[in-house]
C-alpha cells in the first residue's frame, strides 16, 4: 500500500508539473526569454522560485540529518546563511536588477565581463561555474535517489531515483526554460513548505503521545544537542558558514535571479516571501531532526548513524499519506535546485564561452549543454561520492572565488571597471587554490585549517588582496 501511494503520489505531482512546464513552451522566442524570462516574472513567482532554487534537497534530507546528527548548532549554520542573503538581497538587488535591465544581462558571466570590462573573467567564470556546480547537481540527485529507495524499499531504488530524478529535471528544463522552472518552482516550493510543516505536525504530536514534549526536550538537553556540541568548535563553524554566506553573490543560478522580477516592485515582493519562507522553513526543519532525535535518545527510533538516512527513517514509521507527500517534496526541492543550476551554467557556456554563434542555434547549444550536466550530475550521484550536506557546501566553496569580484563589482562599478587584469588573477588563483585542496582533502576541505583559520578565509583574504592590489602596469 505504502509503494503504491507513493507512486499515485509522485506521478500526480510530476503531471502536473509536466503541464505547468509544457503551458508555457510557446512562449520562448530568443535567449533572453529561455534564461532570465524575458525579464517578466511576478514578485511572488520570483519569490517561490528563489527559494525553491536555494532551498534544495539538502534541507529536508540533509540539514534534517545534520541537526540529528550535530544539534542545534546547525541551525546556527543554516541561519547564517539566511540572514546573510537577506542583508545581501536588501543591499545589492535593486542595483543590480537595474544594471541588468540597463545592460542586457543574460548570464552571470556577463554581469562579470561588463562591469570589469573583461571578456576574460566571464570566461574564467563560466569555467569554474562548469565544474564546481556539477556536486551541487549531483547532491540534489543524490537526494532523490535516498528517497525514492526509502519510498519502494530498497532493492533497485537507489538507481530508480537516480533515472527519475534525471528524466524530470532533463525534460523541465529543456522545454521551456527558465518559465517551465519558475513556474514549477512554485508548485514545489508550495509543497516543500505545506508538507514539512505537516510533517512537523504530526512529529510533535507522536512524541507528545508517546513521551511528551518536556520529557523530549530533556533528553536532548541531556545528550547536549540544545547546545552547541563538541562537532561545532569555531574553524569548523566558519568553515561550513562562510561559503554558505557568500552564496547569494556566488552561485550562477540565484545571481541570474535578480535579473527576472518585472518591476521594482516585484522585486521587494520576491525580498519580502523568500525572507517568510527561508525563516519559516529553517526552523521547521531544524526541529523535525531534533525531536527525530528525541525518539531515537528513548528508544522510539533506533540511533541512526549515517546523516542522510535520517528522514527516509522517519517517514517509515509517519503515515503513509504524510510519507508520500515528504518523499515528493524531497524529489520537488532536488529538482527544482538541479534545473536552474543547469540553465544557468548552460546560459553562461552560449553566452561567455561561444558568444558569438548565431542566436538561432544558441538555444539548441544550451538545450544540449544542460542535457550534458545533468547527465554528468546523475554519474556522480549513482557513485555516491560524499553525503548531501558536504556536496552542496563543497560546491559554494569553490564558487567563493567569485565572492570578492562580485562584490566589489556591485559596491562600485567605476572601481570594478579599473581592475579587470587583477580580478581575472585573483579568481584563477583562488579558484585553482580551492580546486586543489578540494581534492586533496575532499569533504574535510570543509574543517581544513591553516593558523587556526579555514581555508576558506585564507582563501577571500587572498583574494581579496589581489584584486585590490595596485596596478603599476595600468593595464586591465
Amino acid at each position: 500500500m505504502g509503494v503504491l501511494l507513493n507512486t499515485v503520489v509522485m506521478a500526480s505531482y510530476i503531471l502536473v508539473g509536466s503541464l505547468l512546464a509544457v503551458g508555457y513552451r510557446r512562449g520562448i522566442r530568443a535567449d533572453r526569454d529561455y534564461y532570465v524570462a524575458g525579464y517578466g516574472l511576478s514578485g511572488l513567482l520570483s519569490a517561490l522560485t528563489y527559494a525553491a532554487t536555494t532551498y534544495s534537497a539538502f534541507m529536508i534530507v540533509g540539514l534534517v540529518g545534520f541537526t540529528y546528527a550535530t544539534g542545534v548548532g546547525a541551525l546556527g549554520f543554516e541561519l547564517s546563511y539566511f540572514v546573510a542573503t537577506l542583508f545581501l538581497l536588501t543591499l545589492f538587488a535593486p542595483r543590480v536588477w537595474r544594471m541588468a535591465r540597463e545592460r542586457g544581462w543574460i548570464s552571470p558571466g556577463e554581469m562579470l565581463a561588463d562591469l570589469y570590462g573583461s571578456r576574460r573573467l566571464a570566461l574564467a567564470a563560466s569555467l569554474i561555474y562548469l565544474y564546481a556546480l556539477v556536486p551541487y547537481m549531483a547532491a540534489q540527485v543524490k537526494g532523490i535517489a535516498e528517497a525514492v529507495k526509502a519510498a519502494v524499499g530498497g532493492g533497485m531504488g537507489y538507481s530508480l531515483g537516480v533515472a527519475v530524478g534525471l528524466g524530470l529535471m532533463a525534460f523541465w528544463t529543456i522545454i521551456a526554460g527558465v518559465w517551465s522552472v519558475a513556474v514549477t518552482d512554485a508548485m514545489q516550493g508550495l509543497w516543500m513548505i505545506a508538507s514539512s510543516l505537516l510533517l512537523l505536525g504530526w512529529l510533535l504530536a507522536h512524541v507528545s503521545a508517546s513521551m511528551g514534549l518536556e520529557e523530549a526536550s530533556r533528553a536532548l538537553e541531556a545528550k547536549g544537542l540544545l547546545g552547541i556540541t563538541g562537532f561545532w568548535k569555531p574553524h569548523v563553524f566558519l568553515g561550513f558558514t562562510i561559503p554558505w554566506v557568500f552564496f547569494a553573490v556566488t552561485n550562477p543560478q540565484v545571481v541570474q535571479r535578480l535579473y527576472m522580477p518585472r518591476d521594482e516592485r516585484a522585486l521587494k515582493t520576491m525580498v519580502k516571501w523568500f525572507a517568510v519562507f527561508g525563516i519559516s522553513y529553517t526552523v521547521i526543519v531544524t526541529m523535525i531532526g531534533l525531536f527525530t532525535r528525541s525518539l531515537s535518545e528513548l528508544g522510539e527510533l533506533p540511533l541512526i548513524h549515517e546523516k542522510d538516512a535520517v528522514t527516509p527513517t522517519l517517514l517509515g514509521q509517519a503515515p503513509s499519506l504524510l510519507a508520500a507527500m515528504v518523499f515528493t517534496s524531497i524529489v520537488a526541492a532536488a529538482v527544482s535546485t538541479a534545473d536552474s543550476i543547469a540553465l544557468s551554467v548552460a546560459s553562461s557556456v552560449v553566452r561567455d564561452l561561444l558568444a558569438g554563434r548565431p542566436a538561432a542555434g544558441s538555444l539548441a547549444v544550451g538545450r544540449a549543454v544542460t542535457f550534458a550536466l545533468i547527465l554528468a550530475a546523475g554519474a556522480l550521484s549513482y557513485a555516491r561520492v560524499g553525503f548531501i550536506v558536504a556536496l552542496s557546501v563543497l560546491s559554494s566553496y569553490i564558487l567563493l572565488s567569485l565572492a570578492p569580484p562580485t562584490i566589489l563589482a556591485w559596491i562600485s562599478p567605476g572601481r570594478a571597471r579599473e581592475s579587470g587584469g587583477r580580478a581575472v588573477v585573483s579568481v584563477i588563483v583562488s579558484a585553482a587554490l580551492l580546486t586543489a585542496i578540494a581534492l586533496a582533502y575532499g569533504v574535510k576541505a570543509l574543517t581544513a585549517t591553516f593558523m587556526k583559520l579555514p581555508v576558506s578565509a585564507w582563501i577571500l583574504i587572498v583574494s581579496t588582496l589581489i584584486l585590490l592590489a595596485p596596478n603599476p602596469s595600468g593595464r586591465r
